[in-house]
């Protein structure tokens, strides 16, 4: 059975929250709902990643390693190196794949990415974990956010696309009277991507606010490059490997997504972000590179940070309520 059909009935009522605005949740929040073995597995799985290289990305190009993320729980270096490629080499392998990608219908689209949320939710807790000694969050925190929130965020795009996308016939056949005969044509319709997307991520929430941009860019037929921070990276590589491998199995070009690391005193965001083949980007971070981002001649999405006055009018608790 193809993808699309496996997970339609889930897409359906994906685009039926999106069109009644009614509450929807594919992913459940809870930890406890994803099996009682769960929790230790992902532990697990973290525990054997540290340390090590991350070895799930199928991308190609790589000539060296990079990594610089920190564990504010462990008080130490995590010392896992990520694969890096010159700029040329992510541009080239994005342009390649884009020649597929676009030929790919809606609907084989729409159902490698569900799938691949279904195989990143078995990594929910690994992902936790992963959040949690890059950012600094709670677990619990870190579980919601980066697990199924992010995965319902991504269905959200998915359905939303989709009911976009499919609004128009691919083909039809458009006939006009003309007295004694008639002008006949049969018609096709293609939806054309923009190009290449950039995703450039932020430590706070580095897979929260990174999956909209990167599944959006997927559905709309653009291939595109993550650029994660420097310290926030496993857990959305850990979601990057996911989707290559279903593209993999699905005979697509798994350079239709990219990792590409970098480090805080040797960035390659700016590199990226002004190339010529880079036609969308999607930023979250602080608001003076968010206003460089904007200045550049793209299609561009920011979210950019802001301070927020807070009254707090009485309370039982400082501490607890400052520790919050």
């Amino acid at each position: 059975m193809p993808l699309f059909e496996q997970y339609q009935d889930q897409l359906n009522k994906a685009i039926n929250a999106t069109q009644v605005r009614s509450f929807y949740a594919a992913y459940p929040e809870h930890p406890k709902a994803y099996g009682q073995e769960s929790p230790a597995l992902g532990k697990e799985a973290f525990d054997l990643q540290v340390g090590k290289p991350f070895l799930g990305l199928l991308q190609t190009g790589t000539i060296a390693t990079i990594g610089e993320e920190a564990s504010p729980y462990l008080n130490q270096s995590l010392g896992i190196d990520y694969p890096t490629a010159p700029i040329a080499t992510y541009i080239d392998n994005a342009s390649t794949a884009l020649k597929t990608w676009r030929l790919t219908s809606l609907q084989e689209r729409t159902g490698i990415l569900m799938a691949s949320l279904d195989r990143i939710a078995k990594r929910f807790h690994e992902i936790a974990h992963a959040t949690q000694h890059t950012t600094g969050q709670s677990y619990v925190m870190s579980f919601q956010a980066s697990g199924p929130h992010a995965a319902d965020r991504a269905l959200e795009t998915i359905a939303m696309a989709y009911q976009e996308m499919s609004r128009f016939p691919a083909q039809t056949y458009w006939s006009k009277p003309m007295g004694s005969f008639s002008i006949n044509l049969d018609k096709q319709y293609h939806a054309i991507p923009k190009g290449v997307g950039l995703v450039i991520g932020c430590s706070t929430f580095p897979t929260w606010n990174s999956v909209p941009g990167i599944y959006a860019n997927l559905m709309a037929g653009n291939p595109v490059i993550v650029k994660p921070h420097p310290r926030a990276v496993l857990p959305i590589a850990i979601f990057i490997a996911e989707i290559q491998k279903v593209l993999q199995e699905q005979g697509q070009d798994v350079n239709t997504i990219q990792l590409a690391a970098d480090s805080l005193t040797a960035p390659i965001t700016k590199a990226l972000a002004e190339h010529s083949t880079v036609k969308l980007i999607d930023y979250t971070g602080s608001s003076s590179f968010g206003n460089y981002i904007e200045s550049l001649n793209k299609q561009v999405f920011t979210e950019k940070s802001g301070i927020n006055s807070v009254i707090l009018d009485s309370m039982h608790d400082l501490r607890n309520v400052m520790r919050n």
